[in-house]
């Protein structure tokens, strides 16, 4: 079986990690913009689209707050294996995890900037 370097899977874990916070950072920011719009039209329609984009912000801050929860649990079974490994070389049966864990993180990052791109056309027709 394949081994990994505990140090190259710990350095993604916290790369991983720095982006979500990014993320997370980043979505704060679309929500006061987003209250701006919603302070500045009380139309019926430019509302739904308000609640639309309020809900989604919240479900993504969600899906960080899970994920980021998932790769720091990662990260310390990884450190649990690594120490009881020989030269901080884990087996390959937790690359999967690791992989996993990766495309989640790119589908997540992608999820948000097609969010943001959507929603930064919504505010610049209604701000």
């Amino acid at each position: 079986m394949d081994k990994i370097s505990v140090t190259h899977l710990s350095n993604a874990h916290n790369g991983w990690l720095r982006s979500l916070e990014f993320y997370k950072q980043e979505l704060g920011i679309l929500q006061d913009q987003l209250t701006e719009v919603a302070k500045k039209n009380s139309a019926v329609h430019v509302m739904k689209e308000v609640e639309h984009y309020e809900n989604q912000f919240k479900i993504q801050i969600e899906n960080i707050h899970r994920l980021k929860h998932d790769i720091k649990h990662n990260l310390t079974i990884t450190g649990k294996e690594a120490k009881a490994a020989p030269a901080g070389y884990i087996d390959g049966v937790l690359v999967s995890a690791h992989d996993s864990l990766g495309q989640t993180c790119e589908t997540e990052e992608k999820i948000i900037n097609e969010l943001r791109h959507s929603f930064q056309k919504f505010a610049a027709e209604w701000m």
